[in-house]
């Protein structure tokens, strides 16, 4: 969930420092332009004000700097040019010049200059210039008529260089970038902050949900953490679990007593049937099958005891040699496979360890070995094989037998289910979910696949590393 929430709040994060950068950038550039404006409008009113009372034109008799205005306009727009670059003239108003710096300069004929130019003689300043990017290499042109007696009898135009103002205008994005560069850092951080607060107990209530739904009932979720919703929520998940154990546990504790309790009355009915049959003549077949009957009602009320048992105890984790426990179980079950003409065999190192309760792991083992050799015809192989895997050790029971259709396979290890070709095997159906609890409580596992060319592989996975806590 978490890749899926971050880059959602990134994206969010970026679009909002995006949308707030750009107006700021242009803000900027208009800014540092309109400055410029206001300097060159101040600058040609100056001029303007010089020029006003110069605005007759010389005569050709007299030369052409006559005049002590006239003379002391030109020295400042000499002047002005050479401090600061920027061309800047008085033109009459058919634009011949009255005087201008440089000399060989004119009115542009088109363009901004020429614009301006025009709304000057129409008695306006002029507008602003269109706004110059730091990658252009434009110029701006300010104008100011030069009014007497109310008419416009000149103008006095600026023609600026833009290196200067594109430079701090790039300049300030430069500022403006570094400064959301920084806020997108803050921003990632926060919502790695953000996302971490609020899926942290997401991931505790998953482990805990993870924990109940293999048999680890006691686990609970800390509610003192993340949003209050997810703490209500967590509060909530203990309360549910709490009765799920509650309800689990009379069911153990049901299943326990009513298995011991009926224990004693079929063990007297079995009794009272075996007096019986000394009365009635020998290998009465009603008899036979009350027994047969009674013995596989004893068997199913000793596995239910036992799975009730199974569940409501913990497990005793060890640091336990797989590969020795099951070289024991396989010689402790060769005498039953030999009686049925079936080769038992073990295969694989002579050391493996691995964390197991290991009354609980012999006693699954036992439940795979006897149910595959119960299966396996004789003449054919049995064959437990123990093979460390990583953080994992494998135990792979193997057999010659039917074999599961992949129906059946979908249910084996159910209570009391078993196959409907197999009803004539001995069982109960309860030594696989024995098997199971027992797996699960240790932190193992059971897995079932079918064996090429006929056959079932069972394969219980113990873990290698020490369980937390």
């Amino acid at each position: 969930m978490r890749t899926r929430l971050l880059p959602l709040l990134i994206v969010l994060m970026a679009g909002v420092l995006l949308a707030l950068g750009f107006p700021l950038a242009g803000s900027l550039a208009a800014a540092q332009q309109q400055r410029v404006v206001v300097d060159r409008i101040d600058d040609t009113a100056r001029f303007a004000a010089l020029a006003q009372f110069v605005t007759a034109r010389p005569e050709a008799s007299k030369p052409a700097d006559e005049g002590g205005r006239l003379v002391t306009l030109r020295a400042e727009l000499d002047r002005y040019h050479d401090l600061y670059g920027i061309r800047a003239g008085v033109f009459y108003r058919d634009r011949s010049a009255m005087a201008v710096s440089p000399g060989d300069w004119a009115v542009p004929d088109e363009g901004e200059g020429d614009q301006a130019f025009r709304e000057a003689l129409a008695g306006r300043r002029s507008h602003d210039p269109h706004q110059v990017w730091p990658w252009q290499r434009g110029r701006l042109a300010v104008a100011s008529p030069v009014v007497r007696d109310g008419d416009v009898v000149a103008v006095v135009v600026t023609d600026s260089p833009t290196g200067q103002m594109r430079s701090r205008t790039l300049h300030g994005w430069l500022l403006i970038g570094a400064g959301e560069f920084a806020a997108m850092l803050l921003a990632v951080g926060a919502a790695f902050r953000l996302t971490g607060w609020v899926l942290r107990p997401v991931r505790i209530l998953d482990a805990a949900t993870h924990d109940i739904a293999t048999g680890r009932m006691k686990s609970r979720v800390a509610a003192g953490g993340g949003p209050p919703e997810l703490r209500r929520l967590a509060r909530s998940f203990n309360e549910m679990a709490d009765n799920v154990e509650e309800v689990l546990e009379q069911q153990r504790a049901f299943v326990a007593d009513a298995s011991h309790q009926l224990r004693n009355p079929l063990a007297a009915l079995l009794l009272r049937m075996e007096l019986l049959g000394l009365e009635l003549p020998e290998g009465n077949e009603e008899v036979a099958a009350v027994r047969t009957e009674g013995k596989r009602l004893a068997r199913v009320l000793d596995d239910l005891l036992d799975l009730a048992l199974a569940e409501h105890t913990a497990a005793d984790l060890q640091l336990t040699d797989i590969a020795e426990l099951a070289h024991e179980r396989v010689g402790a079950w060769r005498p039953v496979a030999d009686r049925k003409g079936v080769e038992l065999s073990y295969e694989g190192p002579a050391g493996a360890t691995g964390w197991a309760d290991p009354i609980a792991l012999s006693s699954a083992l036992d439940a795979v070995v006897d149910n595959a050799l119960k299966f396996t015809p004789e003449g054919a192989a049995v064959t437990v094989a123990v093979e460390p895997d990583g953080d994992t050790v494998r135990i792979a029971v193997s057999d010659g037998g039917p074999g599961l259709t992949e129906e059946e396979l979908a249910r084996i290890g159910d209570r009391f289910w078993r196959s409907g070709r197999h009803q004539n095997v001995s069982g109960s159906g309860l030594g696989l979910s024995i098997t199971s609890v027992l797996l699960a409580a240790g932190g193992a596992s059971i897995a079932y696949a079918p064996r090429e060319p006929n056959g079932l592989c069972v394969t219980i996975t113990v873990p290698r590393t020490a369980p937390p806590g």
